[in-house]
């Protein structure tokens, strides 16, 4: 089944959900600002994503700017962030089995459903 981690106060996330609406997917939405993320599963996304943990972050959150900017994280330190401040992951994120993208722009999802 697919899963769409989404954020319902971004406009890139809500017009990600109305592709999969649109196009009947069968889905079931994560609020991952409200359930947690955890680590095991976020690793799990960015090994699915084939890209590096700083790719999913939203760097202009002021979070990641007060917090971890210009410092030399590792890739669990960096995961870690995104489980602890999940306002940090980039959104909306769709997972389709062993596929996922980042819904941005959001016609990506149309590439994994």
């Amino acid at each position: 089944m697919i899963k769409i981690y989404h954020n319902p106060r971004c406009s890139k996330s809500r017009q990600g959900l109305a592709i999969l609406e649109k196009n009947g997917a069968n889905f079931t939405i994560v609020k991952y600002l409200e359930e947690k993320i955890t680590f095991e599963e976020l690793s799990e996304i960015i090994s699915l994503l084939d890209i590096k943990p700083l790719s999913l972050i939203r760097k202009g959150e002021q979070i990641w700017k007060d917090n971890f900017k210009g410092k030399e994280l590792t890739y669990s330190e960096i995961i870690n962030a995104m489980v602890t401040y999940p306002k940090l992951i980039e959104r909306p994120i769709v997972v389709n089995k062993n596929q996922a993208v980042i819904g941005r722009p959001p016609e990506d999802i149309l590439n994994i459903i």
